[in-house]
């Protein structure tokens, strides 16, 4: 029972440090010339992975469930994974879509080999955190309101994005609420 505790604090303690670096990154980034896209959909992913946190939090207090070593073997994996796209990201990484006009897409790390590997990330660690306490339908449940939220997330990430990818016009890397400069 305790070391489900153990791994729960920790994975809480890890997602708030993030929330922290997160805001720090945006607000860099904004003062930068930065500007956001899509925060319409952003609520829907903190409650998300809020009632899914909670959720587990519950279940691993009222059901004390048996810890399986090779699912917190994967979820282990998988941070090593996060860690790998918050340096290749640097000051660049937030929970947010931040366009800066001017700069380039990251190409390294696991950019160099994936378009979204914070996602697959992301994917992962909501169906195998729950894996690992035993919680199949909890996990098949919430991963896929997650690949919900991420197929939305992914097409407002992309759209904003390819304007980084090819040169546009100088009008078109706007903020959406400001007209085009003549």
């Amino acid at each position: 029972m305790w070391l489900n505790i153990t791994i729960l604090s920790l994975v809480t303690l890890q997602r708030l440090v993030e929330l922290y670096i997160a805001r720090r990154n945006t607000r860099k980034l904004l003062e930068r010339g930065g500007f956001e896209l899509g925060s319409n959909h952003y609520p829907f992913i903190v409650a998300l992975h809020a009632l899914w946190l909670a959720g587990l939090w519950y279940l691993v207090i009222y059901q004390s469930p048996v810890l399986s070593v090779p699912w917190i073997f994967a979820y282990l994996v998988l941070e090593a994974g996060r860690g790998w796209v918050i340096a290749a990201l640097g000051s660049r990484w937030t929970t947010r879509i931040i366009v800066v006009p001017g700069e380039t897409l990251v190409d390294e790390g696991p950019y160099k080999y994936f378009r979204h590997p914070n996602y697959l990330v992301v994917a992962g660690e909501i169906f195998i955190l729950p894996m690992a306490f035993g919680f199949w339908l909890y996990a098949i449940i919430f991963g896929l309101l997650n690949i919900a939220v991420l197929w939305w997330r992914i097409r407002t990430e992309d759209k904003a994005l390819d304007q980084l990818r090819e040169p546009p016009a100088a009008a078109a890397l706007q903020p959406p609420e400001s007209p085009p400069e003549p």
